[in-house]
């Protein structure tokens, strides 16, 4: 006889902290989907066009206290 999801949660409540997060991460990356091979390659590539810039000293740096100051500016 299959255990229903109800079943399961009761199970997993008994767990303790620990197991209830590892069954958690568990669970969600089996939702994950499997990267697309050219996305992932295409973040590569930015990623390296990112890196050279800023080794380059070509890049835009904006300081992360102004960025979320605007970000909570904008999305309150």
């Amino acid at each position: 006889m299959p255990v229903t999801v109800a079943e399961l949660a009761q199970r997993a409540r008994a767990l303790g902290p620990s197991d209830r997060e590892r069954l958690v991460e568990l669970l969600l990356e089996s939702l994950a989907e499997t990267p697309d091979p050219a996305v992932e390659e295409a973040w590569r590539h930015e990623i390296g066009r990112r890196v050279a810039a800023y080794q380059r000293g070509e890049a835009v740096l904006h300081d992360v206290d102004e960025v979320m100051a605007e970000a909570k500016r904008i999305a309150p």
